[in-house]
């Protein structure tokens, strides 16, 4: 036996998008890496079921039927949610997305998305903005990592992790699908006030994608002058 137990539910989501696959999509997507997740086709309804169900986290599209995703942001706190915002939605201009950080948004996912990406941004989004809150589980593609046990599965076979190739596991996944550099790994893995060469990173991703991709579809991935990514293959529009 692996030892593998499935994931507990650690957040609520209200998923908000007037497309019904993306709805069933999202909804199945998110259950599988361990959120509750209640559903909305319109601004009106999300609004109701934000009131309904203090959820933790709102994936929000913006261009629904009624009224826009960045208006419904501006009338959540009114049906008492403070919760953070993700924006998924085709438009992608930097107009739209600084329109989307200014009503409150905490991120942006543009369509075509994968639901991994989808579920690490949520991840980061409620440790960032919830400092006692800490998700134990991270899950990407068939990847969990359990922080509280220090543990590390992939297709429910556990891999055994130093401690700093933990933590740079940690960086990836609360980060998937987001390109990061070099020194950005640097200071957030081994500390800003740490002073270490560039190839300390290559080394240790080196070992970390022998003991992850070993078998399986690769997930950790070089690109070529920028830095390291933890990317699938699964995609949705």
């Amino acid at each position: 036996m692996n030892d593998y137990r499935p994931e507990a539910t650690t957040a609520s989501v209200l998923v908000v998008d007037d497309e019904p696959y993306i709805l069933d999509l999202l909804g199945s997507g998110l259950r599988l890496n361990g959120f509750e997740v209640y559903s909305a086709e319109d601004g009106a309804e999300a609004l109701a079921m934000a009131a309904m169900h203090s959820p933790d986290i709102v994936v929000l599209d913006v261009m629904l039927p009624d009224i826009d995703g960045f208006a419904v942001a501006q009338q959540l706190p009114g049906v008492g949610c403070d919760a953070p915002i993700l924006f998924l939605t085709a438009r992608d201009t930097v107009e739209d997305r600084i329109t989307g950080l200014t009503v409150g948004g905490d991120d942006y996912v543009s369509k075509p998305f994968s639901i991994e990406e989808v579920a690490a941004r949520l991840r980061s989004i409620l440790r960032r903005t919830s400092p006692g809150n800490d998700l134990a589980r991270l899950c990407y593609a068939d990847l969990i990592l359990d922080a509280a046990a220090h543990r590390v599965w992939r297709d429910r076979t556990p891999i055994s992790l130093s401690p700093t190739e933990f933590d740079l596991l940690r960086y990836l996944m609360e980060n998937a699908e987001k390109v990061l550099s070099r020194k950005q790994i640097l200071e957030n893995v081994w500390g800003s006030g740490e002073r270490r060469s560039s190839r300390v990173v290559e080394t240790f991703i080196s070992r970390l994608r022998q003991k992850i991709d070993a078998e399986g579809v690769p997930l950790l991935h070089t690109t070529r002058g920028v830095g390291y990514v933890l990317r699938g293959s699964s995609r949705t529009s």
